[in-house]
């Protein structure tokens, strides 16, 4: 089976189930609320009643009075439970993953290969005896000696023995008919098992296979094992019943870098309402509504929680330490108030090495202190859907960045950027910032076959002098061409500089330029780029196919 496709089934399976559990958890949760009011509805009954049979009607209606009372008041205070509740989940998002196993065993995948045994209804096991024709013959009895001479005793006899005869032949058909019947029903269900039985086990069987080749795919570092793998364990992930959990997963394998995607809830997901109280003089329930202010904050903690949250479970639940970098970009789909146009605002973009992020003590921490420290991007103003930019555009992530509607033909037409000359790989980097805004000109070439940019963003405030190096390199890029692009930068006096590569980096390059102005391109970031302003080109490393 194709990989993509034994990918598909089992991301659907784990997507499938997972939604399930959450559907489950959501009816159970509120088949317990309508017990409970139902339950409260029965009592409330139970004392009308009580009202109605009592001694006096000026007591009954006290008693309906108090007990309308009461009612309000529970009503608001289970309102109040309610919000208390939801609050208490949104203020524990990354503390509920804490003590979850979020390591998934492949084992567990499997179907099992044990199907129960035949077992047809016992009225078919067990087929009623066959009649005896000496139970018919039993009373008819022929006569003897002087019974002989009685008139009439012989044709008497004659016609018992056929009617015995008749009645055994006629139970005798029904017993054969019957019989048959049984048999039949009997064959019909073993043909059905034996169906059923050889289908569900073929499908367990393509199954585990499935698993069997994910797996060793896994172990073996496949980018499209190491996606459908992580997909599970964000499908796995147990949020609140209303939270999208929609996303897109990308794996870099130069720099063991996973990239991802989320869609983070709205600021809907804070409820409005701070607390609810029965004004009896008013006979009210009033809304007192939540500040925008703790909105704020609360949806600050939810979108840092949701960022700290997935990156822990990623990284806990890899098993082969395939994962050195993760960068998270989380975004909210909204409607543009000014255009009335759907949007995709990102609210926090994060990039960290496995090393780093483990060393955090995630129950103690505070979460924005923490993603400072990392060196995130957050939106100030979440609730306001104040957009950031990300540290890592999603779209740059494959190396062979194409888009769908191209063929083969087109992509074969393609250049190969292994294969380009020195001056023409320096003209295609400079002429691509160039097309983008800045004012850019080649300097001497550096000694590793790279190129020096040197370049003006006339952007105010953002822009200034910018050092772009460029190197063609099949392997991963580590932090010295880093260290050596901010010596540059230094020399130069930039305000940021840019490192173009060919292939991807370490996790040493990226917590180098961690706090730096330097913006790390890998090869299907400059792909993506170079797409942007319409030149289409490939990267094809030497002795490398492009299946």
């Amino acid at each position: 089976m194709a990989r993509s496709v034994f990918v598909s089934i089992l991301t659907v399976m784990a997507k499938s189930a997972a939604r399930s559990q959450r559907i489950a958890r959501r009816e159970q949760t509120n088949a317990a609320r309508e017990y409970a009011r139902a339950e409260r509805e029965r009592v409330r009954e139970v004392r009308v009643q009580a009202h109605t049979n009592a001694a006096t009607q000026k007591e009954a209606i006290r008693e309906a009075k108090q007990q309308y009372l009461e009612d309000q008041t529970a009503k608001a205070t289970e309102e109040n439970a309610l919000l208390a509740s939801c609050i208490e989940e949104l203020s524990h998002l990354l503390e509920a993953t804490l003590s979850v196993d979020d390591r998934i065993a492949f084992d567990s995948l499997r179907l099992s290969t044990v199907y129960p045994a035949f077992t047809p209804p016992a009225e078919l096991t067990q087929g009623s005896a066959p009649p005896h024709e000496e139970y018919y013959l039993h009373g008819v009895v022929e006569p003897k000696g002087l019974g002989r001479f009685v008139p009439g005793a012989q044709k008497r006899y004659e016609a018992a023995l056929e009617e015995a005869t008749k009645r055994f032949e006629s139970a005798k058909k029904h017993y054969q008919t019957t019989e048959r019947a049984r048999l039949e029903k009997l064959a019909q269900l073993q043909a059905e098992y034996d169906q059923s039985k050889q289908s569900t086990l073929e499908k367990s069987r393509q199954r585990n296979q499935e698993v069997d080749e994910l797996a060793a795919a896994y172990e073996f570092g496949d980018p499209t094992a190491i996606v459908t793998y992580n997909s599970m364990v964000l499908e796995r992930s147990d949020y609140p019943v209303n939270f999208p959990q929609q996303y897109r997963l990308a794996y870099i394998p130069e720099s063991k870098k996973l990239v991802i995607e989320y869609q983070l809830p709205g600021p809907d997901i804070i409820p409005p309402i701070q607390e609810y109280r029965y004004v009896k003089n008013r006979d009210v329930i009033e809304e007192k509504p939540r500040k925008k202010s703790d909105i704020k904050n609360i949806y600050q903690e939810v979108v840092a929680a949701i960022a700290l949250r997935t990156v822990h479970e990623v990284l806990e639940a890899d098993q082969v330490e395939h994962v050195q970098v993760v960068a998270f970009n989380g975004f909210v789909d909204s409607i543009d108030p000014a255009t009335g146009k759907a949007r995709k605002p990102c609210l926090i973009s994060l990039q960290v090495t496995r090393d780093r992020f483990m060393e955090l003590d995630l129950d103690k921490i505070d979460k924005r202190v923490c993603l400072r420290n990392l060196g995130a991007q957050v939106s100030q103003s979440p609730n306001e859907m104040v957009a950031i930019k990300p540290v890592v555009n999603f779209d740059m992530v494959d190396k062979r960045f194409v888009d769908q509607g191209d063929i083969l033909s087109d992509l074969e037409s393609r250049p190969n950027l292994m294969e380009l000359k020195p001056f023409e790989f320096e003209t295609l980097v400079a002429n691509l910032f160039h097309q983008m805004g800045i004012e850019s000109k080649l300097t001497r070439s550096s000694r590793d076959g790279g190129v020096d940019v040197v370049g003006f963003d006339k952007r105010p405030i953002l822009g200034g002098k910018v050092v772009i190096q460029a190197k063609r390199y099949r392997s991963t890029v580590g932090v010295s061409a880093v260290r050596d692009l901010y010596g540059t930068m230094m020399n130069e006096g930039a305000n940021k500089g840019i490192l173009v590569a060919t292939s991807g980096y370490g996790p040493d390059a990226f917590d180098f330029s961690k706090d730096k102005p330097i913006e790390l391109i890998d090869g299907g970031g400059l792909l993506y780029l170079l797409e942007q302003v319409g030149t289409k080109a490939r990267i094809v490393m030497p002795f490398e196919s492009e299946g």
